[in-house]
């Protein structure tokens, strides 16, 4: 019974500083992109490691984490093609709001947002043209950051902001 509280414990100490690594690094620009595939993959190594290294198994799941935090170039190297074959442009919906319509077109490499561009937006007056030139790249960014239409509005543009999710959204849902 105490063995098996302890592989549990090491197996969730290698998934955190798996997770740990591979987000806080990326967060900061440093490190390459990690998919959940991959983290699973590597959890799943260290849960096999843990489990047949009985109670010694601490060295083992270190060697794993430090493993996971730097993909094989095998690993990196083969989804590149396909997703350099694979580039789309989906235009999103024309979405009405109080001052105009707002209309977003995504560009996608495999499955990634690589590009956000804004196609209308509020323009009748000076006003909506200031509120355009300072919310519009913030939207733009927090769209390729979350690489969804799962944003915040932007304070004093919330009209637009709004328009502009709902079509990521559609773009999204077209793709």
């Amino acid at each position: 019974m105490n063995s098996r509280s302890w592989r549990g414990t090491i197996l969730f100490t290698v998934i955190l500083v798996t997770m740990g690594a591979t987000v806080g690094l990326k967060l900061y620009g440093i490190g390459e992109q990690v998919t959940a595939s991959d983290t699973s993959v590597h959890a799943a190594t260290a849960a096999a490691t843990a489990g047949t290294s009985g109670a010694t198994s601490t060295p083992t799941p270190s060697a794993s984490a430090s493993a996971s935090a730097s993909p094989s170039p095998s690993a990196t190297a083969t989804p590149a093609p396909a997703q350099a074959a694979a580039t789309k442009t989906v235009t999103g919906s024309a979405i009405d709001t109080r001052y105009g319509a707002v209309q977003v077109k995504l560009t996608f490499t495999g499955g990634t947002i690589t590009a956000v561009d804004t196609v209308q937006a509020p323009d009748g007056n000076g006003r909506d043209q200031e509120i355009n030139q300072q919310a519009l790249p913030i939207l733009q960014q927090e769209v390729l950051s979350s690489q969804s239409a799962n944003i915040d509005t932007v304070s004093g543009a919330t009209y637009t902001s709004e328009g502009y999710i709902q079509s990521v959204q559609s773009a999204i849902d077209k793709r």
